[in-house]
């Protein structure tokens, strides 16, 4: 769209009432805002985070993400 007459064909789009996004991709555009830290723990509570991801099926870095996001969604009601 480089001039007014190619953007004004745009000015009366109607959006339809249902979309149908039942192949869409779920996240497909979003873009992770995650930094990378260092963070220390006892080899024990590793291993247990470890074991508990291993069970789950997700890295033990994901459930250390989850776990402290649940702990912030409890401390901030």
């Amino acid at each position: 769209m480089t001039n007014v007459e190619e953007r004004a064909r745009f000015d009366d789009y109607e959006l339809e009432d249902n979309y149908d996004f039942s192949d869409g991709i779920r996240g497909r555009f979003y873009k992770s805002k995650k930094i990378r830290t260092t963070l220390q723990l006892d080899n024990d509570i590793l291993l247990f985070l470890k074991k508990q991801a291993s069970e789950k099926h997700i890295k033990y870095q994901v459930l250390v993400n989850s776990l402290l996001r649940d702990y912030m969604s409890e401390v901030t009601k």
